[in-house]
């Protein structure tokens, strides 16, 4: 049905037109000579049913855009084709001048009915906004335009948006819907204390760490609160959207760094091949399958013995990509039947091998389990993999590989030699190494964040320990665009950044909560632990890092096969894990693994490791300074 403001729209429209045509001279218009009473009765029938066929009452009026001025403006022009061939083609006598000028008439009186209730929308919104919290954004450019539009519809008076910040001079004193550019980036601190500001947005997606850092001490020391805007890669995953804020985390502290992939090469490399993953119950692991997923693949085939996680990632990969065709295997890469039954019945094109055993401390005491896990299986499957004709093997390692302290790193080592070795025409092995994810199962920021929740104290192993850190939605596009960018036999390295003191993040992260370092809540330093190092390393200086068609993506050199040799301690290795001799096994692991060195736990065995190295300390200070 034909609203009443349309009806009044086309009566207004028609009669303004008339009038205009005979410049108000009523002595000179005959209504029924000129025909614009019956035209007008036409209008009205005529008009309803286009603006119907249009859409135009399928909305709400109160968030009139942009888009439904665009649909009146077409819905208008297709309304006065229709008169023109219904009336103007076959009547003489009737003024063109007329339909052109109620046509552009309806266009503004039809337009302004429904901007009215968006315009008293906003301007309750902006005195309901008065009293909101005084908020400054930072990014005057269409994150921060948005951004600004989502908080006049809908934070209920909680944000009261005064100005922006931004360092393009162009946009200095301009203002952007009735709120000014009130200075730039460097401003942040005079604009907070001259404005009274007690809320602070980032509205840049691509914000860099250091520059996200500074904002952060700006606004911790100031007393306000900083919120966020989601990452550039959140957005291209379809994980958020532009108008949500968030408190800022410390991933985004440390993690904001943006990655620029080919993602059409990455989906060619997936699209339509069969994928399995291994370990898929993990945090990494399970971010594996989902950015899989996503490329369309032909069959994701997702494995782990976890059984709970494994039912988790099942349901959300059925509902976030119903079409996809999946499978959810409940099994263990140890079962060498098992494995070998799968991949000659799934056929898979590519395997992602993510199952090992993590957790250093934890392999110090059960290395058997450890080498079995991540040695044996791995090789295992590796060669199930050649007999089943799988194309590419991609095996994910660990940055604790480097000149390994821990029976964990020397048993990731051993497996990038393994698949380097096995890499041949019909499988493409490759190994991509990495350091810490943030946020992953058991890593130190969900510790640390359930220490701060419990009141403390923060435990770190040593003050001036450092390790390296990235997303992990970061780490698992670099790990894939890898994968699939491999040809065979490549140790490929992420670059990490630069590392990051460990007791730094603590102490960020209980500002975060809102809480004073050592006085809210306790930092205990600990020790390290058995098999832990004071600085991780990305590489040693016997490899070399090569640069790829990826920023991001470096190639190692210098990491040995195999050798015939090293047959018969392969052997040996095997055989004192099936007859559970710890010793045996870990005196033929030091033999594949010649640069492990155990160290004994705490910072003196650290440094007395540091100590008896050929290569000085400031060689691997050297190292860490070129990644």
């Amino acid at each position: 049905m034909l609203p009443f403001g349309d009806i009044v729209a086309v009566l207004a429209a028609n009669l303004v037109a008339a009038a205009l045509r005979f410049e108000f001279d009523w002595s000179q218009m005959s209504l029924r000579d000129h025909h614009v009473f019956g035209i007008t009765l036409l209008d009205l029938a005529v008009t309803p049913v286009i603006f119907r066929l249009c859409g135009l009452y399928r909305g709400t009026w109160k968030y009139t855009g942009l888009d439904d001025l665009v649909r009146l403006s077409q819905a208008v022009a297709y309304r006065a084709i229709t008169l023109v061939v219904l009336v103007y083609g076959g009547i003489s006598g009737v003024s063109r001048a007329i339909l052109i000028l109620a046509s552009l008439l309806l266009l503004a009186f039809a337009g302004g009915i429904r901007l009215l209730p968006r315009f008293t929308h906003e301007v309750r919104g902006s005195r309901r906004r008065v009293g909101g919290r005084r908020t400054l954004i930072i990014g005057a450019g269409d994150t921060g335009e948005s951004l600004l539009r989502e908080l006049r519809k809908g934070n209920e008076g909680e944000f009261n948006p005064i100005g922006f910040l931004d360092d393009d001079p162009a946009k200095l004193r301009a203002t952007i819907h009735g709120v000014p550019v009130v200075g730039t980036g460097a401003d942040l601190k005079g604009r907070i204390e001259e404005l009274g500001i007690r809320e602070v947005i980032l509205a840049v997606p691509r914000a860099s760490r250091p520059w996200m850092l500074e904002i952060f001490e700006t606004c911790r020391e100031a007393g306000v609160r900083l919120r966020t805007v989601p990452t550039l890669g959140e957005l291209q995953r379809g994980a958020a959207r532009i108008g949500q804020i968030r408190m800022v985390e410390i991933e985004d502290l440390l993690g904001r760094e943006v990655v620029r992939l080919d993602l059409q090469h990455l989906r060619e490399g997936l699209r339509g091949r069969r994928v399995l993953v291994t370990g898929a119950a993990g945090s990494i692991d399970r971010e594996l399958s989902r950015q899989v997923a996503a490329q369309d693949p032909a069959e994701l085939i997702v494995l782990d013995r976890n059984e709970n996680n494994l039912f988790y990632l099942d349901a959300e990969l059925r509902q976030a990509q119903p079409l996809l065709r999946f499978r959810a295997v409940v099994g263990d890469v140890l079962d060498q039947g098992r494995m070998t039954a799968l991949l000659e019945a799934s056929r898979p094109e590519i395997v992602l091998h993510a199952a090992a055993y993590k957790h250093v401390p934890l392999m110090e005491d059960h290395p058997l389990e450890a080498i079995r896990n991540n040695v044996l299986a791995t090789r295992r499957l590796a060669e199930a993999s050649v007999a089943a004709g799988v194309a590419r093997f991609i095996y994910i390692s660990t940055d604790k590989a480097v000149r390994p302290t821990s029976v964990m790193g020397a048993t990731k080592r051993l497996g990038e030699r393994l698949v380097k070795s096995l890499s041949g025409e019909r499988t493409r092995f490759m190994a991509v190494r990495f350091g810490n994810v943030l946020g992953s199962d058991g890593s130190v920021i969900p510790t640390f964040r359930r220490q701060i929740a419990a009141g403390g104290p923060v435990t770190v192993t040593h003050p001036e320990a450092t390790r390296y850190f990235m997303t992990i939605p970061e780490a698992v596009q670099l790990v894939l665009t890898a994968g699939i960018m491999g040809e065979g036999g490549e140790i490929f390295l992420l670059r990490m950044g630069e590392p990051v003191r460990i007791v730094d993040l603590a102490r960020q992260l209980i500002e975060l909560s809102g809480l004073r370092p050592d006085q809210d809540i306790k930092i205990a330093f600990t020790g390290l632990r058995p098999g832990e190092k004071l600085h991780e390393e990305v590489h040693n200086e016997a490899e070399h890092a090569l640069a790829t068609s990826n920023e991001k993506i470096l190639i190692l050199s210098g990491v040995e096969r195999l050798t015939d040799a090293e047959t018969a301690p392969l052997a040996r290795l095997e055989q004192a894990v099936e007859h559970g001799d710890a010793a045996g096994a870990l005196a033929a692991l030091r033999t594949l693994v010649p640069e492990y060195i155990p160290a004994r736990g705490g910072a003196a065995g650290e440094e007395e490791r540091e100590e008896s190295r050929i290569v000085p300390l400031v060689g691997k200070r050297r190292i860490d300074a070129q990644n």
